[in-house]
């Protein structure tokens, strides 16, 4: 099981903060440091000192850490053009040495889109623009070197497209597709994914997505053990119940919440909990969403006392 850390910088983050808790993961052996892609805080913090944006941090993280992955869970199509998306991620993949991941989605959070000047197209046009860029990134990473890319959509066309510059990784780095869609989500991933993950949802819920997923493969010839499996989930992890409780009330979530669908507890407790997800889900990697970025206390303590039991 890999364990990774997930944060939501439009809560209230510097780059600084955002560099100490990737530097402090890398020491202590996770496997990567995803943050999200948001303009606008959500809930009752003031987001200060206000956002920033997810591909900006993660080109300095990739020249301010040497060993840990870095992506995005998840990049919002709704904000970028699928060329230079392309060419940005490509880029962070060199400056980082082969280390990124991209995790796309549609876009969902209106009002960060009307409070920074966004279109916010309905859900039906943005899910299909959200779909030809995943095709056109992808397709673009995967042409060869020589040959020209072109893409005739309904929102995006691209003519005699070099595809530069490469990734690192090849054919291409890693692609995230993430949420609980029950038809076209599924059959996305199963056309493109490498990673399909189940965000902040109980075991029943992510078990039952996963079968869907299974038979979006199913359905196109693509083997389903070709797709990894993953989950994020709240952490709040303690010693005792006063630290659990403490960690809780720093998400603002309540704790019994948290241990419903959330990964809230000792140690012990967290490790029989990812025994049953991979059990009940067959994931093999799980994103710990980190909200107090202050506690690196807590990043070490988990890494310390329950890392090395599901490796």
């Amino acid at each position: 099981m890999d364990l990774r850390i997930f944060t939501e910088p439009q809560q209230g983050a510097s780059y600084d903060d955002l560099l100490r808790v990737a530097r402090c993961a890398e020491d202590a052996g996770y496997d990567a440091f995803f943050r999200s892609d948001h303009y606008l805080k959500m809930g009752e913090v003031s987001g200060e000192p206000g956002p920033t944006d997810a591909w900006i941090t993660l080109a300095g993280l990739a020249r301010d850490t040497s060993t840990i992955r870095l992506g995005t869970l998840v990049t919002a199509a709704t904000f970028r053009l699928p060329g230079p998306l392309a060419i940005a991620v490509a880029q962070v993949d060199q400056m980082s040495g082969g280390r990124v991941e991209l995790g796309l989605g549609s876009g969902w959070y209106a009002e960060e889109h009307t409070a920074y000047g966004i279109p916010f197209p309905s859900l039906a046009e943005r899910f299909e623009r959200y779909a030809e860029q995943v095709e056109i990134v992808t397709g673009l990473w995967r042409t060869l070197p020589g040959e020209l890319y072109n893409f005739a959509g309904k929102h995006y066309q691209l003519t005699d497209s070099p595809a530069l510059p490469k990734p690192v990784q090849q054919p291409s780095p890693p692609l995230l597709i993430g949420g609980m869609g029950a038809k076209r989500t599924p059959a996305l991933a199963a056309r493109f994914a490498d990673e399909f993950n189940t965000p902040f949802a109980g075991v029943d819920a992510a078990e039952a997505q996963f079968d869907r997923v299974d038979a979006a493969c199913a359905e196109i010839g693509r083997d389903p053990k070709d797709l990894r499996r993953s989950a994020a989930l709240t952490v709040a992890v303690g010693r005792n119940d006063a630290e659990i409780s403490q960690r809780a009330a720093a998400t603002g979530q309540p704790l019994a919440q948290l241990r419903e669908k959330g990964a809230a507890g000792t140690p012990a407790e967290i490790v029989d909990l990812i025994g049953t997800w991979r059990e009940r889900t067959g994931i093999s990697r799980m994103y710990l969403q980190l909200l107090d970025l202050a506690d690196l206390d807590q990043i070490e303590l988990i890494a310390a006392e329950i890392q090395p039991q599901v490796r």
